[in-house]
């Protein structure tokens, strides 16, 4: 063998060896949004394919799925001589419009602080890890008051003990997608830890789209306005003599 084979050859044994690799499946990677959509339920499962031996730490899988990203003005009310007022804002530069975590067992167990910086797991790391400028005390509690209304609206969910693994290999969990989605691409991810430190990672999407009636009007507001205004004018009127003409012919009967 030639010098640069050997070399060539000592560089790949030097390489790291990934000891454990994520294989994952979606019961659905596209979500329909009609009109009468009340929610949908995405299973995530998969195993987990290694070239060594199982390790003896306990393996803990997280599951993440995050909307698309937005910004968003967040207001504080205060009460001023018995009228609430807007008395303060700040701008948020990108906030998901859904965001779920499901994990194996409780957060502290699963994820260190640091590894939870590093791969900005949590909702509160994945909102820093896009914004521009560093947030003090003040963005840090608008941030939270964000995280607080969309928890309790169910568009964020941190979902612990939900995902079930067999024999430290097959993992599975099912999230619930409320119907009140936005439109978009919703990034998935997959995190393997042990001993709360990040040893592997899988990203896929899952497509939410409106179709049907609900795409034509939602296509007809953006690329139309005037027309859908219009539409939606008319559709009121027949509406209004519709309940009239009701209400008549019951009064009369």
């Amino acid at each position: 063998m030639t010098r640069l084979g050997w070399l060539l050859a000592v560089f790949c044994l030097a390489l790291p060896v990934q000891a454990e690799d994520v294989v994952l499946g979606l019961s659905k990677d596209r979500v329909a949004i009609t009109a009468t959509f009340d929610g949908s339920e995405i299973l995530v499962f998969g195993a987990v394919k290694r070239e060594t031996v199982i390790p003896k730490t306990p393996l803990h899988v997280i599951v993440t799925i995050a909307g698309p990203y937005k910004p968003i003005v967040v207001r504080r009310k205060d009460k001023r001589f018995g009228i609430w007022i807007n008395t303060e804002s700040t701008k948020i530069e990108a906030a998901p419009s859904f965001y779920a975590v499901a994990t194996s067992a409780p957060w502290d167990e699963v994820i260190t602080k640091s590894q939870d910086v590093a791969y900005q797991v949590s909702v509160a790391q994945a909102i820093q890890a896009r914004q521009t400028t560093h947030a003090d005390a003040e963005q840090e509690r608008f941030t939270q008051a964000v995280i607080r209304i969309r928890t309790d609206e169910n568009l964020y969910q941190l979902l612990e003990n939900k995902v079930t693994i067999d024999e430290q290999t097959l993992f599975r969990t099912s999230i619930e997608m409320p119907a009140n989605l936005t439109e978009g691409s919703y990034d998935t991810r997959i995190l393997l830890t042990r001993n709360g430190a990040v040893i592997s990672t899988l990203n896929t999407e899952i497509d939410v789209r409106k179709v049907g009636l609900e795409r034509f009007l939602f296509s007809l507001s953006r690329e139309q306005p005037l027309i859908y205004g219009l539409l939606s004018l008319a559709i009121a009127i027949f509406a209004g003599w519709g309940a009239s003409g009701l209400f008549s012919a019951l009064r009369r009967s």
